[in-house]
């Protein structure tokens, strides 16, 4: 049919709404599936606590999930734009993040789920894998790291001509952004967390890499990312500054969490007392006192 129409005069074909063919081989509407699922069944299970579930948790939560669907819906169905991009990264990798990690499923899921599956997560979070991968400055690499891999090599051009690979990269972004927000301000049980110092110290190494790749773009907007056919400098130096400035406002939320974390904790947490010296009193043969420790 639609070779038919071309060979009408005046006839044009439609714009394409989809990124790269990234949405034409399924419903525009498929990926909002699995975040109404996250929204359905954390609702589900909070509505199930015994000791009720605080409604801050769940509004965090929620509005985690509302930024994921503007990422995988409206953004996704965009005419294809290197700020619509960035505007993704953003939100899957930063923001959204923040919002899920607010909402401490796993201590949600610890309240509500059977005995089996408590002891399966208190073995998963104990687990020494999970200790390397979530720790704040291997999060970081995972999140900053992995973004300035794809904007500074050939894999964000075969990301826009390879469906899957653009899945998969923003799966990646999702899932170490979490890991990143979990690992510094995580309410979240997690064994091992490192302390405040380091968290810190993560987050400002992890804000600066994010400040000075988006300077880089900016200046070799004309030249990254490698392997782009059709480049359009100033939408590139668009996303760079959306890149900058929205970075800024998510990492100070994040930093904000972060505190605020910290600060909630019991104060025993906060503060541990040091050991207590143990005194003992002995009695040597001259029949005085003598106190040891």
């Amino acid at each position: 049919m639609t070779a038919v129409l071309a060979g009408l005069p005046g006839w044009s074909a439609p714009p394409t709404l989809a990124h790269g063919g990234h949405g034409a081989d399924a419903p525009s509407w498929f990926p909002l599936l699995p975040v109404a699922l996250l929204a359905g069944g954390y609702l589900l299970a909070a509505v199930r606590d015994p000791r009720g579930w605080d409604h801050r948790r769940t509004a965090a939560w929620l509005v985690g999930c509302a930024l994921l669907a503007v990422a995988v819906g409206p953004l996704a169905q965009l005419p294809e734009d290197p700020r619509g991009h960035m505007a993704q990264h953003l939100l899957l990798g930063m923001l959204a993040p923040l919002g899920l990690v607010l909402g401490a499923p796993v201590t949600l899921l610890l309240r509500v789920a059977p005995t089996p599956v408590r002891r399966a997560v208190g073995r998963l979070l104990r687990a020494r894998p999970l200790h390397l991968i979530a720790h704040p400055v291997t999060a970081a690499l995972l999140s900053t790291g992995g973004l300035a891999l794809v904007l500074l090599t050939p894999l964000y051009a075969a990301a826009e001509r390879q469906p899957a690979l653009h899945h998969a990269l923003h799966l990646h972004y999702l899932a170490a952004g979490y890991l990143f927000a979990w690992s510094l301000a995580g309410p979240d049980p997690a064994p091992r967390r490192p302390g405040l110092a380091v968290r810190v110290g993560a987050l400002l190494g992890a804000a600066g890499g994010h400040a000075v790749l988006a300077k880089y773009l900016y200046a070799q907007a004309g030249t990254l990312p490698p392997g782009l056919t059709d480049r359009d400098p100033a939408a590139l130096q668009s996303a760079a500054q959306l890149m900058y400035y929205g970075g800024d406002l998510a990492e100070l939320l994040l930093a904000i969490a972060l505190f605020a974390t910290w600060y909630n904790r019991p104060a025993r947490a906060r503060h541990p007392r040091p050991h207590r010296v143990i005194k003992r009193f002995t009695s040597p043969k001259d029949g005085s006192l003598r106190q040891t420790s």
